[in-house]
């Protein structure tokens, strides 16, 4: 199971954490693990490297966590929603792979 959680504040989504495998199929022919993994990617990369946005992106033991340092900014924030969507989508195209949370909190930037 993939779990992500996505967090916001001030109504903005500002953070998200990926871990797990999907367990759709055996290891290197997963596609929901590859879609997964995909769309993280993207994101993290337009948000940094496209809209050159302030973030802290860290990546260890098939965890993958995002943190916007200023979240005030809709662009990246508008990103974030893009991808929890995107998520969701593949939770009901294929069911039991994927579980998402969305929280309000305060987030610290060293999470």
């Amino acid at each position: 199971m993939i779990y992500a959680v996505f967090k916001s504040e001030n109504g903005r989504l500002c953070y998200c954490s990926v871990k797990g495998h999907a367990g759709f199929a055996d290891a290197g022919h997963d596609i929901v693990c590859a879609a997964v993994s995909s769309a993280v990617q993207l994101t993290a990369n337009l948000i940094t490297e496209s809209f050159h946005e302030s973030a802290d992106v860290s990546a260890d033991n098939n965890k993958i966590i995002l943190s916007l340092k200023y979240p005030k900014s809709g662009s990246a924030s508008l990103l974030l929603e893009g991808l929890f969507m995107h998520l969701q989508y593949l939770s009901e195209d294929y069911p039991n792979t994927i579980t998402l949370k969305s929280q309000n909190s305060e987030v610290e930037n060293n999470a």
